[in-house]
């Protein structure tokens, strides 16, 4: 099953990898990730898709909280939160189907960003499930071409966000005492 987890980290290079790192180092399949930076420049936010037994979950979201980096990370698939998912869609078409493909388009909530003789190119956005059902309607209309975001989420839990610095460990805390040495 999907397990959604939001996370919180430090927006600095190596801290995707070693996310993603921990999880693939375990066996665990990313469906999707989303990741950009959030309203403080020094932190982003990474919403991660993966394939977890449910038993093991709580693991997961335990060893990611340990990574250097990792501010917090949160379980998103069972609690309060809203998900979502950006889905661009090109469908070729003949004229006589056009009609009809706005008016799906329509239904879904979706909008055309771009018409040309060809067809159209086509923006939704909603959760994966209605995502995957717009799909397939386009499919009826003619040959498509899909482009997807991935998951983003946010908690809607009332919690007040607890940060602490993370703790340096290994070489890192290294390096930091011989920045210490070399300032003194």
């Amino acid at each position: 099953m999907i397990q959604v987890i939001s996370v919180l980290l430090e927006n600095k290079p190596g801290a995707l990898m070693r996310v993603t790192g921990l999880l693939t180092a375990r066996g665990y399949n990313i469906e999707c990730l989303t990741v950009a930076r959030t309203l403080d420049p020094t932190l982003s936010r990474m919403t991660i898709g993966v394939d977890v037994e449910p038993h093991l979950r709580r693991q997961v979201i335990k060893q990611m909280n340990k990574l250097i980096n990792v501010l917090q990370a949160v379980d998103l698939t069972d609690g309060p939160s809203v998900t979502r998912e950006m889905v661009l869609l090109r469908v070729r078409a003949a004229m006589e189907h056009r009609t009809a493909i706005l008016k799906e388009a329509e239904i879904f909530s979706a909008r055309v960003v771009d018409s040309s003789t060809e067809g159209f190119a086509i923006e939704a956005t909603g959760d994966t499930e209605k995502m995957d059902e717009f799909i397939d309607v386009m499919r009826s209309y003619g040959e498509i071409e899909v482009t997807r975001s991935g998951v983003v989420a946010v908690s809607l839990e009332a919690k007040k966000l607890r940060l602490s610095p993370p703790i340096p460990t290994g070489a890192e805390a290294k390096s930091k005492d011989r920045i210490g040495v070399l300032n003194a």
